[in-house]
């Protein structure tokens, strides 16, 4: 029903209720006879409010898991749940069962929009004692010492590299 305006809903619902055929709506807007059905149900429950959604609405994983749990516990029907929750159409709540059962029943939320670009970096102790933060300073001075000591060493040896081809020309 996503591809219907609000405006298509309310002349669906209108039509249906003056007494014209699911299947001759169906073939007018290109729609399941299913989906009709499901819409003139649902603005039964729910009225015309139910239709103004601007953005997808977020449904908390406790929620989902209740309503999960009366479709598997306690048997009642996808669609029925669907219409009484005001799921836009029935086959979110299938989606969300399917799911629940492949992540071997736990709620699992998809993460939404795009990752850290950078790594997220450790934050220091804020209460390090003066012992502690010296060790650490001591320990990070000889690494640098050692590091710089090394850079060194390479630098020298590519020179003498350098220096013996030029001889040989």
């Amino acid at each position: 029903m996503s591809k219907l305006s609000y405006e298509d809903k309310i002349n669906i619902y209108g039509s249906r209720k003056n007494g014209m055929a699911i299947k001759s709506l169906a073939l007018k807007y290109g729609i399941k006879e299913e989906g009709i059905e499901y819409l003139i149900r649902l603005i039964d429950k729910h009225g015309f409010d139910v239709l103004r959604t601007n953005k997808n609405k977020y449904y908390p994983p406790y929620q989902k898991e209740q309503i999960i749990n009366r479709v598997l516990n306690e048997n009642e029907g996808v669609i029925s749940v669907s219409i009484d929750e005001g799921l836009c159409n029935p086959g979110m709540l299938s989606n969300w069962i399917k799911k629940y059962k492949e992540n071997g029943y736990n709620i699992v939320e998809r993460k939404r929009g795009r990752g850290p670009t950078m790594k997220v970096t450790s934050k220091q102790k804020k209460e390090e004692t003066d012992k502690e933060k010296i060790k650490r300073l001591e320990e990070e001075n000889l690494y640098l010492k050692a590091e710089l000591e090394y850079s060194k060493k390479l630098r020298a040896v590519v020179q003498a590299r350098k220096n013996r081809q030029q001889k040989k020309k």
